[in-house]
């Protein structure tokens, strides 16, 4: 199988690399001065072992690739970026017939819970990923994945029908690329627990890190507000001793000298990104309160955080724990 990787930043890169490497045929997707950076000096990937330059194909958009049969699509774009890029890939036509929305699986390699209702929408093989995969990317041309001897877990499954042959054969392509990535029945359970961990990016990115007592206290009072939600609209999700455990002594953080893991919104503030996924993260928990009658003001006061610091083009860490935490108290 030829993985396409839309969607080249930090996870997408990382899934790409380390398949490229594995001699699995890769195409990375890129825009900007990242795509200019890839065609001239090819993908950097920083591990724990040392710096990987991959001279991996890359491309602009889809025009620029003709579809096989054998094509995987994996999605890696944020969640906001998703139907435009599902549109612009769905309708492209595959050889020997068809389109790829008819013809192709799509992997959804991201955070939230929303993409894979998104995808199925425009095609027929939809498969989640619950990705436990920490990286980063702020520099064109560059991603760094700190974590051994794993570079990260990516629990995968056929959206809505569970486990088959496809879901099977891209999880063995995974191990074979230092992957650690179990085929499951209940992706989206494992999803939804990752979603309650991703409830803490968004204190990281507005407030600049998680490490004081104040922002500790907003995190651990958005996730109690997010287990209230989903266990209100009756919706089961993995624990976090779960994927503790998923994790614990395969994908352990290995710090890289003169480099430092942050959260993807973080990541989205610091380059200017223009967005930020926390709609579909906190956002997420608000919907749910919203719709089964569980009060969720400090998701909603996180969320409202994250678009003040997008629209005025703030900075990570712009606005103190404290300071959130009062407009909370104020809050009707």
């Amino acid at each position: 199988m030829r993985y396409i990787i839309i969607g080249s930043g930090a996870v997408g890169g990382s899934i790409g690399g380390r398949l490229h490497e594995s001699g699995r045929s890769v195409v990375l997707v890129a825009r900007g001065a990242h795509l200019g950076a890839l065609r001239d000096s090819g993908l950097r990937l920083k591990v724990p072992t040392g710096t990987l330059t991959l001279d991996v194909p890359v491309v602009a958009r889809p025009e620029d690739v003709e579809l096989r049969e054998d094509d995987v699509l994996v999605l890696a774009v944020k969640t906001q970026d998703s139907v435009a890029a599902l549109d612009a890939w769905a309708a492209r036509p595959v050889a020997g017939g068809g389109t790829a929305g008819e013809r192709l699986p799509v992997v959804c390699a991201q955070n939230g819970v929303e993409n894979e209702r998104l995808a199925l929408r425009r095609f027929r093989e939809v498969y989640g990923v619950c990705v436990v995969l920490p990286c980063t990317h702020l520099d064109p041309g560059e991603v760094v994945a700190p974590c051994g001897p794993y570079t990260g877990a990516l629990v995968i499954g056929r959206y809505g029908t569970g486990p088959d042959d496809t879901a099977r054969r891209i999880a063995d392509d995974l191990e074979k690329s230092r992957f650690l990535a179990p085929v499951v029945a209940d992706v989206m359970r494992w999803k939804y627990g990752k979603l309650l961990g991703n409830l803490a990016n968004v204190v990281e990115a507005v407030c600049g890190s998680v490490s004081d007592a104040t922002a500790q206290d907003l995190v651990a009072r958005a996730k109690a507000e997010g287990a209230a939600a989903l266990d209100a609209a009756g919706i089961a999700y993995a624990s976090e001793a779960e994927i503790t455990e998923l994790r614990s002594g395969t994908v352990d953080p290995q710090p890289i000298a003169g480099e430092r893991t942050r959260g993807s919104s973080w990541q989205s503030l610091a380059r200017g990104a223009g967005s930020i996924e926390t709609d579909y993260l906190n956002g997420e928990i608000v919907l749910l309160g919203r719709e089964h009658g569980v009060p969720t003001p400090v998701n909603a006061a996180l969320q409202h955080a994250a678009r003040e610091s997008v629209g005025r083009s703030r900075e990570p860490g712009s606005l103190s724990a404290e300071e959130l935490s009062r407009r909370i108290a104020a809050s009707p």
